[in-house]
């Protein structure tokens, strides 16, 4: 097969993949608009610090942290964002499908990441881990030095291939061909 011959086969999931790698732009900005301001608020409104344990877990080294919490409350609000957008432009599927229809499947395929990227980031963010970001460079004295934002960064570009292959395949595409097959039948 010939290159023409690839591109012409797949050139629609080419326009897919680049309108949800914009949308996903849109998303990374919303997120770490979210995570800034939530990590901001906790911090001058309550004193919470980012590496303030949460919930101890007994027996490890690791501890649910305040920044898991910030992570998520940026992951929900650019999930949202993110599904508005790639519902309406990217798969252009509102009319293909109901909303909590593609919005459940959405979701959870982002949870499904974000658990994969609370792994990641809680790996970049731990000092004694071999991947964890090196303190003397990410030492918080500027908000480009901040440890938590170049960790979420990275732990975005991570999943975001992931979560683009299973919502191509399950959010909006089997749950309009589902759709569909459902109103087939109906005469």
């Amino acid at each position: 097969m010939s290159p023409s011959d690839l591109y012409a086969r797949h050139r629609h999931s080419l326009f897919q993949f680049f309108r949800f790698g914009l949308v996903g732009g849109v998303g990374v900005l919303v997120n770490q608009v979210v995570l800034v301001v939530t990590n901001v608020v906790a911090r001058d409104l309550f004193g919470a610090h980012n590496n303030d344990v949460l919930i101890d877990l007994p027996f490890t080294d690791y501890n649910v942290r305040n920044y898991h919490l910030y992570v998520m409350i940026a992951f929900l609000v650019a999930n949202f964002s993110n599904f508005m957008l790639n519902r309406h432009w990217t798969f252009r599927s509102r009319s293909h499908a109901p909303f909590w229809r593609e919005y459940w499947p959405f979701l959870l395929v982002g949870l499904g990441g974000q658990m994969v990227g609370l792994v990641l980031i809680t790996g970049l963010m731990h000092p004694n881990s071999p991947i964890g970001l090196p303190s003397e460079v990410f030492d918080g004295s500027t908000g480009f030095r901040n440890k938590l934002y170049w960790a979420n960064l990275i732990t975005i570009l991570c999943v975001t291939p992931i979560n683009f292959v299973l919502n191509k395949l399950w959010t909006f595409g089997a749950v309009r061909h589902s759709h569909r097959a459902e109103h087939v039948g109906v005469g």
